[in-house]
């Protein structure tokens, strides 16, 4: 089985009835894929910008001595 490679794409669109949506975040093998599900979920929209993020942008994780420290200050 192999594994699919997935890229996150953020979306600044223009929803049928006018309002700006910002930073909607996709998933998708490009970036047509991406777009299909947006329109998905919003149809008829306009996609006034698409930003690529490759990697997955997460802060590495906190230890369980990290996370008590942060709570007792």
């Amino acid at each position: 089985m192999q594994a699919h490679s997935f890229t996150k794409y953020g979306f600044r669109i223009r929803t049928r009835v006018g309002l700006v949506v910002d930073n909607l975040m996709i998933h998708g093998c490009d970036e047509s894929e991406a777009q299909r599900k947006l329109r998905q979920m919003y149809q008829d929209c306009e996609v006034l910008e698409c930003i690529c993020h490759i990697g997955n942008g997460r802060p590495p994780s906190a230890s369980f001595e990290d996370v008590v420290s942060l709570i007792t200050r």
